[in-house]
């Protein structure tokens, strides 16, 4: 057997192997071993109707419920605009690709034991992706390139696939269908810093609206028995490059042999679950690989052919891993902007259910995602239990019907005095925007 026939053949069986059953992540949901906390995502998930899973569709490709496709979409739109904020451009590109485009680019020989297996269309052999990051070479190429264009950022949102082993899946943090952030930065060598810094920066503002504390940062590097690219000049200039970004930036870090990407060294955003392991979320790599090995080049200003660098950057990596963190970091109560309802009204009676009815349409007319729960879904205080994971709650009564009032609870417990509709929706929706952490804020301040 040949190896690529002996890849193919390994890659299948990696791929076969116990999809009709259920995988040992989805037992521990149900019996509980390792993992006795009330924050575990796969639990949450389906209390709160975000996500789940059935071995009809197969294991580890979860479905999104509406109130999980909720919380995606805002992500998703989230970073597409921080992205355009910041000078990318938007993409899409297919999910399969043919098998030479990943010999090219040295995912079959690297990393072929992750991927699906190849499916032969009359003389071709098409490939799920495990990667973005070939298409967007493609992409590039596809036009010439003066160097006044660079750096030129793509970024897409896009499915890709890997072939994990059953026995490892689990929740939305290892899944076989993953929808990734992400981008690649063509430039000058002279520009890769400023560009490897700012994508840091990105990161750090989307940790902070998203309420999330990194567990530490990490430069990886290649190690002993890994499947690297053999060019060592360029592993140290992409190492010394990243090593003066992160000392540039301030921030602590570790080195960490082995866990580099077969094309480079990263740097990477660790994070933590409720057990406290640590996981990749974030990344940031510089590639001289795949510039060289798909033909990339741009017109300088001698007039001359020359080789863009590649900066590989995930804001934060994959949607499925990124809302998994937040339900754990945040036992469901997601900052306000995220969150699936932002704002219950709760009308006392049913004498109040018009005013509350037309509250509800006034926010959804402000982009607000409000519901309301009205005294057919019981007691107030019944209800008010309910949504206590809801960011806002209007209580409306016969004084807030009669002046357009409402008296708002927040989530956190306070209780405010009873405020004009209009200006509470203002406010509410001030925070949002601002994709704030904050509940509230005074007007005094």
């Amino acid at each position: 057997m040949n190896a690529n026939a002996h890849a193919h053949a390994h890659a299948h069986a990696r791929a076969q192997s116990d999809v009709n059953a259920d995988t040992r992540a989805d037992r521990d949901d149900h019996d509980g071993k390792g993992r006795d906390d009330r924050h575990d995502h796969r639990r949450l998930g389906r209390e709160l109707g975000l996500f789940d899973t059935d071995p009809l569709i197969g294991a580890g490709l979860p479905y999104w419920l509406p109130d999980g496709a909720v919380v995606r979409h805002t992500l998703e739109e989230y970073i597409r605009t921080e992205e355009r904020r910041a000078g990318y451009r938007h993409v899409y590109s297919p999910v399969l690709g043919k098998r030479e485009l990943y010999e090219i680019s040295g995912h079959w020989a690297h990393y072929g034991d992750d991927m699906f297996p190849p499916m032969d269309l009359g003389a071709e052999q098409v490939v799920l992706r495990p990667s973005l990051c070939p298409h967007h070479a493609v992409i590039y190429r596809s036009r010439s390139h003066s160097y006044r264009e660079l750096p030129l950022r793509i970024a897409e949102l896009g499915g890709m696939y890997r072939a994990e082993l059953s026995g490892v899946l689990g929740g939305l943090t290892r899944v076989r269908a993953i929808q990734l952030n992400d981008a690649h930065i063509f430039c000058t060598l002279d520009q890769v810093a400023r560009e490897a810094g700012d994508a840091l920066e990105m990161i750090r503002r989307a940790y902070e609206a998203l309420g999330i504390t990194p567990a530490r940062y990490r430069l990886s590097l290649p190690g002993p028995g890994g499947k690297y690219v053999a060019a060592p000049e360029l592993w140290q200039r992409a190492t010394a490059l990243l090593t003066e970004v992160l000392d540039h930036s301030g921030l602590p870090y570790e080195a960490a042999e082995g866990e580099a990407a077969f094309y480079g060294p990263k740097i990477d955003v660790q994070v933590a679950d409720s057990a406290g392991r640590e996981s990749t979320l974030s990344t940031v790599q510089i590639d001289f690989h795949q510039p060289e090995r798909f033909g990339l080049h741009y017109i300088g200003a001698d007039g001359g052919k020359h080789r863009p660098v590649m900066v590989h950057r995930s804001v934060i990596g994959s949607v499925e891993r990124a809302v998994a963190l937040l339900v754990e970091q945040h036992g469901g109560a997601f900052p306000a902007w995220l969150a699936p309802t932002q704002l219950m009204v709760l009308p006392i009676s049913a004498a109040e259910l018009p005013n509350a009815l037309a509250l509800t349409r006034r926010c959804a007319e402000r982009g607000l995602r409000a519901e309301t729960a009205g005294p057919e879904r019981g007691t107030l205080g019944a209800r008010v239990r309910e949504a206590r994971l809801v960011p806002y709650q209007a209580v409306i009564g016969a004084k807030e019907a009669a002046d357009d009032l409402v008296a708002l609870r927040l989530r956190d417990g306070r209780r405010l005095g009873p405020l004009p509709a209009e200006e509470a929706v203002d406010r509410i929706v001030a925070l949002t925007d601002a994709h704030s952490t904050a509940l509230w804020e005074d007007t005094a301040s």
